[in-house]
């Protein structure tokens, strides 16, 4: 029998950018939690038939739940788990039942789910457990009668672990929980070893970063505290305000304790406010801002001082951005309901700088955003450059004569990023791309584009272009 690996669990934050996740926001459904599985079962129910984010449904679940801590872990564990492995779990359903899956009950096809990633990624966790806490989800989620079916449905997978593990390991895409087309992608665009270290890196836990707010601390005194309450933590080699999380308490604690002294974002978006460098009493404009992270990031730089606007297209993320700056106690931070293709005569010009985070494919994120590499297809991918360029045309008429944007997007797709810089340039003879120092070794350079296989951290691009005076 094959030695398995423990699974993909890892807090995830979702980053990419994209359609609103309008059925994200519906209410919890069910019984409240009363353990680890049981909330991660709604949770999955959430992200595949009410279409929520991973991230945001299994903390609306937790926050409804009164578990411990140790089953809040193993929650996440499952959810983050079951959600990159749904193709390599739906092979084996489809090896063991005998009609096609959309005609299952989602409750008993996620309930299987569950079982089987027990099963196959969880060594630690007793077959019979899984087998039998599977059936006792079914009792209480489903009807009379499938608790017998998911019993023989786990128990005949079990007869033929070995043999369906050796179909797993012989399937590239079964073996690293990917859909074929984006394999072949990356395959094509880096190689067979750096393909496999990228879908290995999206598998493993992601780490939890926090951007200090320096208006309330430094990042050294900040470090210090979380040391005095066990955490450990390791400063960002990426972003001077930033720190990566080797050891938390979790995030209720940590905002009880230190409700205004930091925001959680990853390091390559720590990255856009910096490249920006705003400044105390300007005027800046986040095209696409929600949640508020960057916007956040740019008012804290600017020392709490200017203007910054924050756009966005939906009114409930409008309210996130708001409420992210409250808590940061941020007060120049002003929100605008905003389409970011449609011209605002009054803006034109009026800007110091403007940062653009388009909305992009998000194949630099998947690590933090797991369930999109299932519902993304390679289709899709060609709807996001002509967005991109109808932003990016927009955002530079905002500019003042002088003036700079940074484009940045979490992606490696070259159409979405430097083809689309490239091109923009080849438009406007009245901008220019004047260079940055690299966050990391200090250079100049025009662009940067990060790789999670070679740089450790999301996937991201980033430019800066400035209007001649």
């Amino acid at each position: 029998m094959p030695v398995h690996k423990e699974g993909f669990a890892g807090s995830v934050k979702s980053t990419a950018k994209g359609s609103d996740p309008v059925k994200s926001r519906l209410p919890v459904k069910g019984p409240v939690p009363v353990n680890g599985r049981e909330a991660a079962l709604q949770a999955l129910l959430q992200v595949w038939e009410e279409g929520a984010y991973a991230a945001i449904a299994l903390n609306r679940v937790l926050r409804q739940a009164k578990l411990d801590e140790q089953d809040r872990r193993f929650a996440t564990e499952l959810v983050n788990g079951a959600v990159k492995a749904k193709g390599t779990l739906d092979f084996l359903l489809k090896q063991m039942v005998n009609r096609p899956l959309q005609k299952l009950e989602p409750a008993v096809r996620y309930i299987l789910h569950l079982g089987l990633y027990q099963i196959f990624y969880l060594d630690r966790i007793p077959v019979s457990a899984a087998c039998n806490e599977s059936v006792n989800l079914a009792k209480k989620f489903s009807h009379k009668g499938t608790d017998k079916f998911v019993n023989g449905v786990l128990r005949n997978t079990l007869r033929q672990k070995e043999v369906l593990w050796e179909k797993i390991q012989q399937d590239i895409s079964l073996r690293l929980c990917h859909p074929q087309w984006l394999i072949t992608r990356w395959l094509e665009q880096f190689g067979d070893a750096e393909a496999e270290a990228l879908c290995r890196w999206d598998n493993e836990p992601a780490n939890l970063c926090l951007r200090v707010n320096p208006l309330m601390t430094t990042r050294d005194a900040f470090l210090q505290d979380l040391r005095e309450m066990g955490c450990d933590a390791e400063v960002s080699l990426w972003c001077p305000d930033g720190l990566v999380m080797t050891k938390s308490p979790g995030m209720p604690l940590l905002l009880k304790k230190f409700p205004h002294s930091f925001y959680v974002q990853d390091e390559s978006s720590m990255l856009p406010a910096a490249v920006l460098q705003p400044k105390p009493g300007e005027k800046v404009l986040d095209m696409c801002a929600a949640p508020g992270g960057k916007a956040t990031h740019i008012a804290a730089l600017m020392e709490n001082k200017g203007q910054v606007t924050a756009c966005d297209i939906y009114p409930h993320k409008l309210k996130l951005i708001e409420e992210n700056a409250k808590r940061l106690k941020l007060d120049n931070i002003k929100t605008e309901l905003q389409d970011g293709t449609v011209l605002r005569e009054e803006w034109i010009e009026t800007f110091d700088r403007v940062l653009v985070d388009a909305p992009c494919s998000g194949l630099g994120v998947l690590k933090r955003r797991a369930e999109a590499r299932w519902i993304k297809t390679e289709e899709d991918l060609q709807a996001f450059p002509a967005l991109q360029q109808a932003i990016l045309e927009t955002a530079s008429r905002y500019v003042k004569p002088g003036g700079v944007l940074v484009y940045s997007t979490c992606t490696m797709e070259e159409n979405e990023n430097g083809k689309q810089a490239e091109a923009f340039l080849q438009r406007h003879g009245e901008w220019k791309q004047p260079g940055f120092p690299h966050p990391r070794t200090g250079e100049l350079v025009k662009e940067l584009q990060l790789y999670p296989q070679r740089d450790g951290v999301d996937g991201f691009y980033l430019t800066l272009l400035q209007k001649e005076k």
